[in-house]
């Protein structure tokens, strides 16, 4: 995935994407290929955005979720102080992640989806760039009736997606507050989408379809 203007030969691209799709952190995987370790951000950087333009035609969230403020906690009354980042929910086999809304803005109407579960951060002692991803918290929102007596599968799910995104996380010293949503698509898109070849390929495709 060459950029515009880019030194990057096919082969670096190549071993850049393989190294992304490996998890190998940036600046890792930037010493390994033998290129500027800024080269290697700018390039994962533009691979998680192109995850999350794909991810987004098919999510069935909007890009941004409002739920029913009674799952939310409310940092003014509760006591642990945790503030809602974005909610999960199951829908045929797949995980699906959204960005919570900041309930100090007002928005427009959005569709309402009830999510399967929210996952909360602590807010910062100090402002902050990035969010500590160990302090995050995972709250199951109750099953409907048919669900529990499934066997609470689609929450079984949701929670090994959410213990595999905390490990692919935690390789990096915090995660950019302002890049997290791209930072989540990713684990989203490494959940639903199978193998790391089965990645490896699906990257490539949709890479050879994007528009020059």
């Amino acid at each position: 995935m060459r950029q515009r203007r880019s030194k990057l030969t096919d082969e670096q691209s190549m071993r850049l994407m393989e190294h992304f799709v490996a998890g190998t952190p940036a600046r890792t995987a930037a010493q390994l290929v033998g290129v500027n370790r800024n080269t290697a951000t700018l390039f994962y950087h533009r691979v998680r955005e192109l995850i999350a333009e794909h991810l987004a035609e098919e999510s069935p969230f909007r890009d941004k979720v409002e739920v029913d403020e009674r799952f939310v906690k409310n940092p003014e009354h509760k006591p642990s102080g945790k503030l809602p980042v974005f909610a999960l929910l199951k829908r045929g086999g797949k995980v699906y992640t959204a960005m919570m809304l900041d309930s100090r803005r007002e928005s427009p109407a959005r569709r309402t989806v009830q999510p399967d579960s929210i996952v909360y951060a602590d807010p910062p002692a100090a402002p902050s760039s990035v969010l500590d991803v160990s302090r995050f918290q995972h709250r199951r929102i109750q099953l409907p009736a048919a669900d529990a007596e499934a066997g609470g599968q689609p929450i079984d799910n949701i929670e090994n997606f959410w213990n595999q995104a905390k490990r692919h996380m935690r390789r990096y010293n915090g995660i950019p507050r302002r890049h997290f949503h791209l930072f989540l698509k990713e684990c989203e898109w490494r959940f639903n989408y199978g193998s790391p070849r089965e990645l490896l390929t699906n990257l490539k495709e949709w890479v050879r379809r994007r528009p020059h």
